[in-house]
C-alpha cells in the first residue's frame, strides 16, 4: 500500500465520514423494523402497522426543504456544522419522545413522534451529504463515500438487529433511549470536525435558494440524460434485492438460515465491497469505477439465477449473497461519489437532496410489478431479467463519461 493511499485511508476526514454515516444510518430502522416489532407486541392491528410506512415520506421528499440549509447559516459552528448539531439534537429528542409513547393506547401519537424522527433524520441526511461533498476533494469523494456508506450500514445494524436483540431483555422504551444515546456519536463528531471552506458563496434570497439550484442543474449540458443515468444505473440491483427474502423462503431456506447468512456474510461483504470500491476508485477515478462496478453488479445478479436452478443449498446461498452484496457495495460507492460530483457547492444541500431522492424512485416503482413478473416467468428468468435491466444504465455511460470530462475541464 503506497503512502498516499495510507494517508487517505487513515485521514481524519474519512473517520468523520464514517461516524457521520453511523449517525445517519442508526435512526432509519427505528421507525420501521423496530417500531413494527413494538407495535406487533402491543397488539396493534396489522392494517395500522402497514399505514405506518407513510411516516418515511420525508426521506423521499427531503429536497422540498433542503434549500433552507443552503440559504441560512445559524449563528454558531458555521453553515454546515451549525445545522448538523441542531438536527442531531432535535433527532435525539424526537427518539426519546417516540420511546415514551404507547403504541397500544395512542397509535396516533406514535405516528406523530415517528414522523418527527424521520423528518429530523432526513434533515440530518441533507446536511451531512452537503458537508461531505464540501469537505472532501473530488479525488477523495469515492473513498469518503465508501466510509460513509459503511458507517451507515453499521448504524442500521446496531439499530435494527441490535435493537431487536435488546428488546428481548429490555422494554422497548428503554431500547429507544439507548438508541437515542448512541446518536451522541454524531454530536461529538460535529463539535470536533472542521467547517468546510465556503468556496462558492451562499444564496442571498428565496429565488437563489429555491429556484436557482434547479435552474443551475437543468441548464447544464445533458442534464436530463445524467438524471436518467442516476435512475437506471442501479435499477437491476434494486430490482433483484426487492424480492430476495421471498425468493430464499420459496427455495425452502428457514428464516434462521436466511437471517444468519444475510447478517453475517451479507453485512461484511457490503462493508468489504465499500472499502475495496473506495480504494479502487481513488486509484482509477469515478468513471472507470462506474464501468467496472456496474458490470460486476449485473453479472453478480446471475448468481441468484444459478441458485434458483440449484435449489436449496447453503453454499449456493452464501455465494449468491456474498457476490451480490460485495458488488453492490462497490457500485454504491462509485454511484454516490458520482452524484456528489454533479452538485454545485453553492447549492450542495438542495441539489444532492434532489439527486438522492431520484435514486430511490426506481426502488419504489419496481416494487409492485416485480412480484408479478417473478410469478409469471419464474425465479431463474426473473433474475436474468434483473441482470439485463442493468444494461441501459451501462449504455448511457459513454455519454455520461464524455460530459464528466467536459465538466471537469
Amino acid at each position: 500500500m503506497d503512502a498516499r493511499l495510507t494517508r487517505q485511508l487513515f485521514s481524519p476526514r474519512m473517520l468523520v465520514a464514517f461516524l457521520m454515516g453511523f449517525s445517519c444510518g442508526a435512526p432509519l430502522l427505528l421507525t420501521s423494523t423496530v417500531l413494527q416489532a413494538w407495535m406487533t407486541e402491543q397488539g396493534v392491528d396489522l392494517t395500522v402497522i402497514g399505514f405506518f410506512s407513510l411516516v418515511g415520506l420525508p426521506y423521499t421528499l427531503k429536497f422540498l426543504w433542503a434549500p433552507i440549509f443552503d440559504r441560512f447559516t445559524l449563528p454558531f459552528l458555521g453553515r454546515r456544522r451549525g445545522w448538523m448539531l441542531l438536527m442531531q439534537l432535535t433527532l435525539i429528542l424526537a427518539l426519546i419522545g417516540l420511546g415514551l409513547t404507547d403504541p397500544g393506547q395512542t397509535p396516533w401519537l406514535v405516528a406523530l413522534a415517528a414522523f418527527f424522527v424521520t423528518f429530523f433524520s432526513a434533515s440530518q441526511d441533507i446536511v451531512v451529504d452537503a458537508y461531505r461533498r464540501e469537505d472532501l476533494s473530488d479525488n477523495q469523494l469515492g473513498l469518503g463515500s465508501s466510509f460513509y456508506v459503511n458507517g451507515y450500514r453499521v448504524g442500521m445494524l446496531l439499530a435494527g438487529s441490535g435493537g431487536l436483540i435488546l428488546a428481548d431483555y429490555l422494554s422497548f422504551d428503554q431500547v429507544y433511549l439507548l438508541m437515542a444515546a448512541s446518536l451522541l456519536v454524531g454530536i461529538v463528531t460535529t463539535l470536533v470536525c472542521r467547517e468546510p471552506p465556503l468556496t462558492r458563496g451562499t444564496p442571498r434570497n428565496f429565488r437563489e435558494a429555491v429556484v436557482e439550484p434547479f435552474v443551475d442543474y437543468f441548464n447544464r449540458d445533458r442534464a436530463l440524460l445524467l438524471l436518467l443515468f442516476i435512475l437506471l444505473y442501479k435499477i437491476g440491483d434494486q430490482m433483484a434485492s426487492t424480492l430476495t427474502t421471498p425468493f430464499y423462503l420459496d427455495l425452502g431456506f428457514s428464516k434462521t438460515q436466511i437471517g444468519a447468512v444475510a447478517k453475517l456474510f451479507g453485512f461484511w461483504s457490503t462493508i468489504v465491497g465499500g472499502l475495496v470500491g473506495g480504494t479502487i476508485l481513488l486509484r482509477i477515478g469515478i468513471i472507470k469505477s462506474l464501468w467496472i462496478f456496474g458490470i460486476l453488479q449485473a453479472v453478480s445478479i446471475l448468481s441468484f439465477s444459478a441458485l434458483a436452478l440449484m435449489g436449496n443449498t447453503i453454499t449456493g446461498l452464501i455465494v449468491a449473497i456474498v457476490l451480490e452484496q460485495l458488488t453492490s457495495g462497490m457500485g454504491t460507492c462509485a454511484y454516490v461519489a458520482y452524484m456528489a460530483s454533479l452538485t454545485n457547492k453553492k447549492f450542495t444541500a438542495t441539489q444532492y437532496a434532489l439527486l438522492s431522492s431520484c435514486m430511490g424512485i426506481p426502488r419504489v416503482i419496481i416494487a409492485a410489478p416485480a412480484g408479478w413478473l417473478a410469478e409469471l416467468v419464474g425465479w431463474p428468468l426473473f433474475f436474468f431479467g434483473c441482470a439485463v435491466a442493468a444494461i441501459p444504465g451501462l449504455l448511457l455511460l459513454p455519454l455520461v463519461a464524455g460530459q464528466y470530462r467536459r465538466d471537469s475541464q
